[in-house]
């Protein structure tokens, strides 16, 4: 039996890919919970026998229609949404959600955007942009790391 997302026994393995692409980045707004109706980076959760990097490009071609290639890690980190009103003690001993994310930076190999899966929506955006998306934080974080990675590979080149 598959574990749930929602009050899990256990932390889940979540995975996002970050494409950069002509000096944009391809962002998606969730379909479901968390951060339901919200601009994030593409991604969704390991299955069981999937790498890290097959997972990625799996959860990429379903949410976004794009083959990717998976070039590097750029960060791991978690994520704990406490329920609504739960107090600290409450929400460390059963949080509503709890993920270990890798993210990683893609190469996009072929396909068109659309969204897929559980996304509603697709936008490129370049760095500069990013703040019209209201992304959280950390995917703020991750993507400028992104960035600066594919100007870092792009140099080496």
């Amino acid at each position: 039996m598959a574990a749930s997302r929602e009050y899990p026994e256990r932390p889940v393995v979540g995975i996002g890919g970050v494409i950069v692409d002509q000096g944009r980045t391809l962002l998606i707004r969730r379909g479901s919970e968390p951060l339901l109706g919200q601009w994030s980076i593409p991604g969704g959760t390991l299955e069981l026998g999937e790498s890290l990097e097959e997972g990625v490009a799996r959860e990429l071609l379903e949410e976004t229609g794009i083959e990717v290639r998976v070039l590097e890690l750029i960060e791991v980190f978690d994520r704990i949404f406490p329920e609504d009103g739960a107090t600290n003690a409450e929400a460390k001993r059963k949080p509503r959600f709890h993920f270990v994310i890798a993210d990683y930076l893609c190469e996009r190999l072929s396909g068109e955007p659309r969204a897929g899966s559980d996304v509603t929506d697709v936008a490129f955006a370049r760095e500069e942009e990013l703040v019209r998306f209201h992304l959280t934080e950390t995917a703020t974080r991750v993507l400028k790391k992104a960035f600066a990675m594919d100007r870092a590979r792009r140099a080496a080149t």
